[in-house]
């Protein structure tokens, strides 16, 4: 009976133990979840001073009057644009300051995100604005990108904003440029003002700094290209095609044939009769219309004959090989010798 009770008493304090227990278990848990949220922490990256690079960089940077500065437009109106110079304080260049073309307009021709290059003017506007000068830039470095251009031969594009005496004005890289009425086109050009708000691709031909004096021409783009033209017309021509022509001139050595076109090749003194004639005056005068065969088209220069049709075979080999060297330009000896050198037989 004593041991019942003693066994009745012991189990309270059993179960009071096994509670602390529990108890202090879950202390440990929520004790342990702060340290687990403080390890958490910890991994997150700390703040360096190489994060502030970029601020600390603008707040030492020194700017002074002079200066040339590049700044991407973050904004643009009639009167202004602002310019992120990657310093403390924006950069502003008023209208006047962008451009001295009378054609240019702030909100047409610039906008969110183009780079621009300006000379600071004032470090301080009385805004907290730097401000610059574009047309005070080109004359720091307009004239060297003007002679790098000039020596590059540079194709570049050029609006037309008047028209002066004998030729007309359109600006490059900011300055000032003139082109003659005589480079402004392959022919005669009688009224310039139709030119004005033209674009045209021009090179820069004349470029002097101290005189300020900068010249372009657009009918050297305009040969340049019309020769690539007819060199490739040229090129699609097959050897032993016949054309009509006209004689557009007789030369002691031949004539020359207008193929329409643009095209014009030389018939050689050799190639022009069946039988040998001294000069092509005998037989051949300007205006003549002639059925001639297509040669060859070496050098970009067309080689015609007008004996080949006539006997509807192939040129005497010597001769073709007279005529050949005609129409590249070079001299050829009269002597059989010379006509027979290097001619395999």
């Amino acid at each position: 009976m004593e041991t019942e009770i003693k066994n009745n008493i012991a189990e309270p304090e059993t179960a009071v133990s096994a509670a602390e227990e529990a108890a202090v278990s879950g202390a440990e848990e929520i004790t342990a979840q702060p340290e687990a949220a403080e390890s958490n922490a910890s991994v997150q990256p700390a703040e360096t001073m190489a994060d502030y690079d970029k601020e600390l960089e603008a707040s030492f940077r020194k700017i002074n009057e002079g200066d040339l500065l590049s700044g991407t437009v973050i904004h643009v109106n009639e009167e202004e644009v602002t310019l992120d110079l990657n310093y403390y304080a924006p950069g502003v260049i008023k209208a006047a300051d962008m451009s001295r073309d009378p054609a240019f307009s702030l909100v047409n021709d610039i906008h969110v995100g183009d780079k621009i290059q300006g000379t600071v003017v004032k470090r301080d506007d009385g805004a907290g604005n730097i401000l610059l000068s574009c047309v005070e830039a080109a004359e720091v470095v307009g004239w060297d990108k003007l002679n790098t251009y000039l020596e590059e031969k540079t194709i570049l594009p050029v609006k037309v904003s008047e028209v002066v005496n004998k030729g007309v004005v359109g600006y490059l890289e900011g300055i000032r440029g003139f082109i003659p009425a005589s480079h402004l086109a392959l022919s005669y050009v009688e009224d310039l003002s139709t030119f004005v708000g033209q674009t045209l691709d021009v090179r820069v031909i004349t470029v002097e700094k101290a005189k300020k004096k900068l010249v372009l021409s657009a009918r050297d783009v305009l040969k340049e290209r019309e020769a690539e033209k007819m060199n490739r017309k040229i090129a699609m021509m097959a050897p032993g095609t016949v054309l009509e022509g006209r004689v557009e001139s007789v030369m002691p050595y031949g004539a020359f044939v207008d193929l329409g076109g643009g095209l014009s090749g030389l018939v050689h003194v050799s190639q022009i009769s069946q039988k040998r004639i001294k000069n092509p005056s005998e037989v051949l005068k300007e205006g003549d219309t002639v059925k001639v065969k297509v040669l060859n088209t070496n050098n970009n220069k067309i080689s015609l004959s007008m004996k080949a049709v006539e006997e509807n075979a192939e040129p005497d080999p010597v001769e073709e090989k007279a005529a050949a060297q005609y129409s590249s330009g070079k001299s050829v000896g009269t002597s059989l010798g010379d006509l027979l050198k290097g001619l395999k037989l």
